[in-house]
């Protein structure tokens, strides 16, 4: 009898020294997206948030890279995260989003709509970039199985040691800095750049095969509209300032039609360049793909202020705890910025 108890115990300590080790190996080689394709970083910052937001975006990188949170909160007083990553196809939104009203209730959910131009899965590397940092549940579950793309193998988001063992003969220090923390790469969701790379051509868009956005897209963003109506949010449509990807005015009927169809309201800025102040040959980072910090901060206010004419929005700047949260915020903020500024200024 205690040789039997015996072993049980060595086999036990066996087990849980064979998870510890296996879980320590798997944090090592899966990628830390922290100074290189940070976009990977953005999913899980989220869960770092201590208090809740009235606006959430959803979207791809014209909402990370043409939104500040900071902005909107210094002049608008809205308090606000982006739920967004790289190439986040519609229904990787929706599962973003069911995720966060597990514990949160916003009272505006903001999705961009040029990612309704994707109907299938894209890519196993921006699948990963938006999923792996989510955590688990069952629009984790759903999002992975809506993703995956030809090949992919579920259980490898479940043990990523599996996808990503070839690393082990990539490591880098940062692997080893950022095992168990790392630092946050963006602000609530936007990632702050200040270089200027000004719009020189018009890009000519190539012909469409066909002049509505996939059905599988719309079938998802009605999906959403339908989970924004369960939980009494406004929902709104936005096509953020871009030179490229070309956004088609076939597409934007589409969504014009989807907006009224569900009394929805949509915004298309690219039509209201003028009110907003964009400057394609100053306020972009990429000849006009993404809009740098002088962009966005002019759309945020430009955006904060139509928004609050629309939907009644507390004013969090009045609100101590508020306050006291994104003070500090802001002071990172602006030390970030003005480092971005200083170090452009400087090449």
């Amino acid at each position: 009898m205690k040789h039997s108890v015996r072993t049980i115990g060595i086999w036990a300590l066996a087990a849980v020294l064979f998870c510890m080790s296996f879980g320590f190996v798997q944090r090592l080689v899966v990628p830390k997206y922290q100074s290189k394709s940070i976009e990977g970083s953005l999913t899980e910052e989220y869960y770092r948030e201590t208090l809740g937001h009235d606006v959430l975006f959803v979207g791809d990188c014209e909402v990370f890279s043409n939104i500040s949170p900071a902005e909107l909160y210094r002049a608008c007083g809205i308090a606000s995260f982006i739920r967004g990553s790289a190439q986040q196809l519609v229904w990787q939104s929706y599962y973003l989003l069911e995720d966060a009203l597990k514990t949160e209730h916003p009272s505006v959910v903001v999705f961009n709509v040029l990612a309704l131009k994707y109907g299938s899965p894209q890519s196993e590397a921006y699948n990963r970039m938006t999923l792996d940092g989510m955590r688990w549940g069952s629009a984790k579950i759903g999002a992975i199985a809506a993703s995956m793309t030809e090949g992919e193998d579920p259980v490898s988001y479940a043990l990523p040691l599996l996808r990503f063992h070839a690393r082990w003969s990539e490591l880098e220090a940062e692997d080893f800095r950022c095992l168990f923390q790392k630092q946050s790469v963006s602000h609530n969701g936007y990632l702050l750049r200040a270089d200027v790379r000004p719009v020189t051509r018009t890009p000519t868009p190539a012909p469409l095969t066909d002049p509505h956005l996939p059905e599988t897209s719309m079938e998802w963003l009605s999906k959403m509209a339908s989970l924004c109506k369960a939980n009494g949010i406004e929902l709104v449509l936005l096509k953020s300032p871009s030179i490229e990807p070309y956004w088609y005015d076939e597409w934007d009927a589409d969504v014009q039609a989807f907006a009224k169809e569900h009394g929805l309201w949509y915004v298309n800025t690219l039509t209201q360049n003028d009110a907003i102040g964009i400057d394609y040959t100053t306020d972009t980072c990429d000849m006009g793909q993404h809009l740098n910090v002088y962009g966005a901060e002019k759309l945020s206010r430009w955006f904060g202020e139509e928004l609050k004419a629309r939907v009644q929005l507390p004013d969090r700047r009045e609100d101590e705890a508020y306050q006291r949260v994104w003070q500090e915020k802001l002071e990172r903020y602006d030390t970030e910025k003005a480092a971005a500024i200083a170090a452009q200024e400087g090449l």
